[in-house]
């Protein structure tokens, strides 16, 4: 063996255990790479699963606050709809809603638990709610005792409170910190994962290296760029969920945009409702100074026909419409009393004639046809005229203020759920039909839901058939729709039929005879305007009675004290300082023998109840009603007076009867 092969042989002998260690040093390494992967991409799960799981947490508190705010507008507006309706079903809605958000408020803060600037809105946001809780429950408390009128006032109040700008604001911001949280997070666990990968790749390229760990770890390799593929799915779709839900946010931002401008619509209507009010009451003043003057001049004038008695007449014709319109504006703008009485349909929408010729102008042809057979039903005939007129105005609007309106009074049997709800029975029925574009499936089904309508903003409130659905059903009656686009539309009203009032009608009892005033009474007037206190007492003294003038409310127990004889007290309502019943509900008890007569061309929000059961008399008013209002309110019953040794008579009359002017 030469030098050359033995070098060979150690060469190879030396070479064999460095193999050998080469080998193991490659398998350890190998193992160790495979394991440096399995950590990493481990890591890399486990960040992505932080980062999944940080983002599921912040949507959820992202969707938890738009819910909240969604659930306070719903109760809100449930609170808006019982206002106007006076539905104990809406109200208990508006409760559980707004016991709802508070629930959503508490869940908010379990949540945000792990989050104190989140914490912090999360206090502020319940401080908030509860606050605009109490403000919501009196308008609530307001509706349940039927201070409906107090409680919308204090609704549309309500709207511009600083709690419910604290909540919105407090929504708005956890929002956006969670958003912001997302956004840091998300970016934290990306950097993570992209290190995790930059990792990966450097083992793979020592995998390559290495025969033994080349499988495993290309298929190691496979699996983690599966894995970022499913990442990246999972991570664009939650990137459209947030797409849809910021959709959402901007049409309900959109929704609650117009909902204030149909309030700001409603508020102006208010206005101009308080606005004809006032204005009301003044006119009767000046109607009744008008009428008062006309009728003793032709008291003072001969009976023998003369152009100045035909002029005073036609005068008095004239301040009588104009008086009847004033009572029609008043019941339009809804500012009267409910009153109930027997009304045939027939003769109401023959009465509103002129009413609905000047309202609907004269492109538009009005046919009234009354089929009712004499049939009555019972309700408020100025809400129910109300009801016609907002029906004929609706119809005049579908057509486009031209074409023809049919108004076709009825009566019918229903069997029970014939039309909607409604029980088994008789029913007088309105039948409202216009040649209109009619309206579609999808705008039938909304049509009679507060604040709905197909009419441009600032154009129509949506409350007109709202307002009539709730008449209608406090009538414990129904509403009929019949319409298709192109071929009109027919709104039907089915009241009850009043058989009581039928049958009295049918079989007419002997009157009673009409109560008498003493021939001679001291009466004390107060009214605070002038000129209607003047033709007061001269109508008074025509009638042969001692009148005395008081122009303040607060100077009345004065006058009682210095004049011990006073028989009657004839008061204005609405006067500065203090109103008629407040007045006289501060008499009583020192002069509970005085008898009482309210006059008022204008009550405001006072209802028949606040008289005490006085009689109430409507300016402007004849000498006849006057004589006649004296004559009821003497005959009421009262305890009897300290120097008269018999009580005064009475009658049996309603004290909630008022008395119209003729």
């Amino acid at each position: 063996m030469s030098g050359i092969e033995g070098e060979i042989e150690v060469s190879t002998g030396r070479q064999t255990p460095w193999r050998t260690i080469m080998l193991v040093m490659m398998a350890l390494l190998g193992a160790a790479v495979l394991i440096a992967l399995v950590v990493t991409l481990g890591e890399a799960n486990r960040q992505r699963e932080r980062a999944t799981r940080a983002q599921s947490h912040s949507y959820e508190v992202m969707i938890l606050s738009r819910t909240l705010s969604g659930t306070i507008a719903r109760s809100e507006a449930s609170l808006g709809r019982y206002v106007i309706s006076a539905d104990k079903e809406l109200g208990r809605l508006y409760f559980e809603e707004w016991q709802l958000a508070g629930q959503q408020i508490n869940r908010l803060d379990v949540v945000t638990g792990d989050n104190p600037p989140q914490q912090k809105r999360i206090d502020a946001l319940r401080r908030a709610y509860n606050a605009r809780g109490s403000e919501l429950s009196l308008t609530a408390l307001s509706t349940n005792y039927g201070k409906n009128n107090q409680a919308l006032a204090r609704y549309y109040q309500a709207r511009k409170a600083p709690a419910l700008n604290e909540i919105n604001q407090q929504l708005d911001g956890i929002i956006a910190e969670e958003r912001q949280l997302l956004d840091r997070r998300t970016g934290a666990a990306m950097r993570s994962v992209d290190q995790s990968n930059n990792v990966a790749r450097v083992l793979v390229v020592f995998g390559v290296l290495i025969v033994l760990g080349a499988i495993a770890l290309g298929w190691l390799t496979v699996d983690a760029l599966g894995q970022r593929a499913t990442a990246r799915a999972e991570a664009e779709t939650e990137r459209e969920r947030s797409l849809e839900l910021e959709a959402a946010v901007a049409q309900a931002t959109e929704e609650l945009r117009l909902q204030e401008s149909k309030l700001r619509q409603v508020q102006k209507m208010e206005a101009v409702g308080q606005l004809t009010g006032g204005i009301a009451h003044d006119f009767n003043n000046m109607l009744a100074v008008v009428l008062g003057g006309l009728e003793l001049a032709k008291r003072n004038l001969s009976k023998t026909s003369s152009p100045a008695l035909r002029h005073i007449e036609s005068a008095m014709e004239g301040a009588n419409r104009a008086a009847a319109l004033t009572r029609q504006l008043l019941a339009f703008s809804r500012e009267e009393s409910l009153r109930l009485e027997p009304i045939a349909a027939g003769e109401l929408i023959t009465g509103m004639s002129d009413l609905l010729d000047r309202t609907l102008g004269d492109a538009i042809t009005v046919v009234a046809r009354d089929q009712g057979q004499g049939w009555l039903t019972r309700a408020d005939r100025h809400q129910l005229e109300n009801a016609v007129l907002n029906l004929a105005v609706n119809a005049r609007d579908a057509m486009d203020g031209r074409g023809t309106l049919t108004i076709v009074t009825a009566g019918t049997q229903l069997a029970e759920h014939a039309v909607g709800n409604c029980p088994a029975g008789q029913y007088v029925t309105i039948a409202v039909t216009d040649t209109g574009y009619g309206m579609t499936p999808e705008v039938m089904e909304r049509v009679f839901e507060p604040f709905f309508t197909t009419k441009p903003v600032g154009k129509g409130t949506g409350l007109g058939l709202s307002q009539i659905f709730a008449f209608v059903r406090q009538a414990e009656g129904e509403i009929g729709l019949q319409s298709a686009p192109g071929k009109g539309t027919t709104v039907t009203l089915y009241l009850p039929r009043d058989t009581t009032a039928q049958s009295s009608v049918k079989e007419p009892l002997a009157a009673a005879p009409e109560p008498v005033a003493p021939a001679l009474l001291d009466i004390l007037v107060v009214e605070d305007d002038q000129r209607v206190l003047a033709a007061t007492l001269g109508a008074l003294e025509e009638l042969g009675h001692r009148a005395i003038a008081c122009s303040d409310p607060l100077s009345a127990p004065a006058f009682l004290r210095a004049a011990d004889n006073i028989d009657l007290i004839v008061s204005d309502v609405l006067m500065p300082g203090q109103t008629g019943p407040e007045m006289i509900a501060g008499l009583r008890t020192d002069y509970p023998h005085v008898a009482v007569l309210f006059v008022t061309g204008y009550a405001g929000e006072a209802s028949e109840a606040e008289f005490g059961g006085n009689h109430v008399l409507r300016k402007p008013f004849t000498m006849t009603a006057l004589e006649r209002g004296i004559a009821a309110a003497m005959a009421l019953d009262r305890p009897t007076a300290p120097h008269d040794p018999l009580p005064a008579d009475s009658s049996a009359h309603s004290p909630h009867q008022s008395i119209a002017a003729e």
